[in-house]
């Protein structure tokens, strides 16, 4: 049967020194985020989810967002180099998480650069956002590591916000969402739909029409729950203040197999 792991790494002290790229710096209250990760985390165990903390590394801002370190595809784990050379520390530890899990590991190498908040994936399409993080040679190289695995890889320009999933993510049908003036190229999409709030166009896939959605976006919960979807909201306003969102608080791993 396909797994359910998703791997998740505690924020750490310095948390209120996470980079900000698109918004203005806010305060950060650490132990309000601490609370609402653990909401997070027990969201996701509620629904089935195997979760698998990462060891910490309190010497890094931002490595509560552990999906930038780590892009997966069926069993392959593609350790990543992040765009900011500050986060490059953060991925040895997920390294040694995804191997104990029986990955094989492959590896972005200099000159690219990648952050796995850029990668979407539907069905066998990857898309990868070229933006501030993820360069030409980034995209290349996730071609090369995933298309002989059968992916069709997609590079698609990021200029708006900080990733590509920060943009547009996917629902269990296969449509993408989006809120309109974040979004570079909604064509590139085959399926396009619109939502009313940023935080909106972020969802995390539960397992069959369930779908967890950051509180700040009621309008776009009450849509999604008019088409027949059941939405399970987190309060994660310490990590949005940081360009967080509930897609990078873990590494969902749906095709390893026992």
């Amino acid at each position: 049967m396909p797994s359910k792991k998703a791997l998740v790494r505690r924020p750490g002290p310095r948390l209120a020194e996470g980079l900000v790229t698109h918004i203005e710096r806010e305060k950060v209250d650490p132990d309000l985020a601490v609370e609402q990760w653990e909401a997070y985390v027990e969201a996701l165990g509620a629904h089935g989810w195997e979760t698998i903390e990462v060891d910490p590394e309190d010497d890094c801002p931002d490595s509560v967002f552990v999906e930038d370190t780590v892009v997966m595809y069926r069993n392959v784990a593609l350790i990543t180099r992040p765009g900011a050379e500050s986060r490059r520390a953060e991925t040895a530890g997920v390294e040694e998480a995804v191997a104990r899990l029986g990955c094989s590991v492959n590896w972005v190498w200099e000159p690219g650069t990648l952050d796995g908040g850029d990668v979407l994936k539907v069905g066998d399409t990857v898309y990868v956002g070229r933006g501030g993080r993820t360069n030409a040679a980034g995209v290349q190289q996730v071609r090369a590591a995933f298309e002989p695995l059968g992916a069709r890889v997609v590079a698609v320009p990021v200029s708006k916000v900080l990733h590509l999933k920060s943009a547009v993510t996917a629902l269990p049908d296969g449509t993408v969402v989006g809120h309109i003036p974040h979004v570079d190229r909604p064509s590139l999409f085959p399926r396009f739909l619109s939502v009313p709030e940023e935080s909106g166009a972020h969802v995390v896939l539960l397992g069959g029409h369930r779908v967890l959605m950051a509180a700040s976006a009621p309008q776009t919960a009450e849509l999604l729950t008019g088409l027949g979807l059941e939405v399970v909201t987190v309060d994660i306003s310490e990590f949005e203040k940081l360009e967080g969102c509930v897609t990078c608080l873990s590494v969902r791993m749906r095709e390893l197999y026992a």
